[in-house]
């Protein structure tokens, strides 16, 4: 069922996507779907809840690395080609919009990015050794950019997964007072 949602969301997208369309997808009749799920907003909160649970697990697992490869992990696990790809981010940009007017969804987003930044904020004070107000704040710009930079391979031919991954790791690296091993060449132009 989440994965006949999640086809349905990338091929129509959500507001498009009727609970016919996921019960058909799902080889099942709407009355079946409906058993166990009243309308797809449920389907999609219980979808993006498991989503989010199974990241901040990864995201937790590289505490126990060094700060400069928990960058780097951080980083292909959130750039990475396989969650990354443009109809993924689109359903990420999806779920981000149903969370505006949908209270679970906004309390499990609102979950995720505390999360998140939590990690990113030890991951920076541990690194930069200045302690938990350049972590938090480090945190939040550095989060910020973790959005940003994936929703930017959606919207900008220009801007490569790639690219966009190698700008992240040198930045944390920066903000986490690391020594960066990855530069961006801001005068090569962007390639798709």
């Amino acid at each position: 069922m989440f994965e006949a949602l999640h086809d349905c969301v990338v091929a129509k997208g959500y507001n498009r996507t009727t609970l016919s369309d996921i019960a058909a997808k799902a080889g099942m009749t709407s009355s079946h779907l409906h058993y166990y799920f009243d309308n797809k907003d449920d389907i999609l909160e219980q979808y993006f809840d498991n989503v989010s649970r199974r990241l901040l697990r990864e995201i937790e697992r590289l505490h126990e690395a060094p700060a400069a490869l928990q960058i780097d992990r951080l980083a292909d696990l959130w750039f990475s080609a396989e969650t990354s790809a443009p109809s993924e981010i689109g359903f990420m940009l999806e779920c981000f919009g149903a969370a505006v007017h949908d209270e679970k969804m906004r309390t499990a987003k609102a979950h995720f990015d505390r999360e998140a930044k939590r990690h990113l904020a030890t991951l920076i004070a541990s690194s930069a050794g200045r302690g938990a107000a350049l972590g938090k704040d480090g945190a939040e710009a550095a989060y910020a950019m973790m959005i940003g930079l994936r929703s930017s391979v959606y919207f900008d031919e220009s801007m490569s997964l790639a690219q966009s991954q190698q700008i992240f790791i040198q930045s944390l690296r920066l903000i986490g007072r690391l020594d960066s091993r990855l530069s961006v060449d801001a005068s090569e132009p962007r390639q798709a």
